[in-house]
């Protein structure tokens, strides 16, 4: 007869027990007095704050420059996982510790800095006003500062899978006679690709909340470069809760809709 093993972590009933207590503290109360806090003003009320051209055009800088960052990271931090993990070369462990470096530095010191580089009289900001064109105070700024932020989810996300491929596969498919176009398209391609999907989902998240790396190179210009979390604080500071609250609702329920398209599509991709 068999000795039945006692499992390292309590049993179901528990465990569960602890996840719901501790999901429902952190995330499920907090959102939950969010939603009753703006569902006290009637729907003309909550209408007449989201449709506001301030909140409208806010609304448009964060997701778009979000959606920018998540993109342009989705191409960079391919490339970079692809040389960490297929290439030796010195300097490859101190270039590995650097990515997580966006998570370790405070955001308001990389805000600080980007500025510092991109304004019109920093380094990189006086070549750019050279040749005609602005970086800190616009948009393309803020995607900037967004891209360093979001780096390592899309290389963190990516590089084990691309650890896990083995080389031989690829070897053996271009002994077949595919060309390299092939062997990417019909063997890195799939492999990669829900991968490549959770780190775009999880930078296109952290660049729509981002705040400290941004409202410096920003400008924080109503209609221009005002993102949604500063025009949330601005709120707050007015004693405008019910504004406030109605704000982080919309990016909640907006950000949640996209992440749901997101991962139904990563789901369908992994589908064999």
């Amino acid at each position: 007869m068999s000795r039945r093993i006692s499992p390292v972590i309590p049993g179901f009933g528990l465990t569960l027990g602890y996840t719901l207590v501790y999901l429902s503290l952190l995330v499920l109360i907090p959102l939950g007095a969010m939603f009753v806090h703006a569902a006290q003003l009637s729907w003309e009320q909550i209408w007449a704050i989201v449709s506001a051209p301030r909140v409208v055009a806010a609304l448009k800088l964060s997701f778009s420059t979000a959606l920018y960052a998540a993109i342009l990271n989705g191409l960079i931090g391919t490339l970079l996982a692809w040389v960490l993990v297929r290439y030796n070369f010195p300097g490859r462990k101190l270039i590995d510790a650097m990515i997580d470096l966006p998570f370790a530095l405070p955001t308001a010191v990389a805000g600080i800095a980007l500025t510092a580089l991109y304004a019109p009289a920093g380094l990189v900001g006086q070549i750019a006003a050279w040749l005609g064109f602005k970086i800190a105070y616009t948009p393309l700024g803020i995607t900037l500062a967004l891209t360093f932020v979001t780096l390592p989810f899309v290389v963190r996300t990516i590089q084990p899978v691309l650890a896990d491929i083995p080389r031989e596969v690829e070897e053996a498919a271009a002994c077949l006679g595919a060309k390299p176009f092939q062997v990417f398209r019909h063997i890195l391609v799939p492999a990669l690709l829900p991968a490549w999907l959770t780190g775009f989902a999880l930078a296109f998240a952290r660049g729509v909340g981002e705040y400290g790396s941004v409202i410096f190179i920003a400008g924080n210009m109503p209609m221009k470069t005002e993102i949604l979390p500063l025009l949330i604080m601005v709120k707050l500071d007015q004693y405008d809760y019910h504004g406030a609250t109605t704000i982080g609702v919309l990016m909640l329920v907006v950000s949640f809709i996209l992440l749901l398209l997101i991962n139904l599509l990563q789901r369908r991709i992994e589908r064999p």
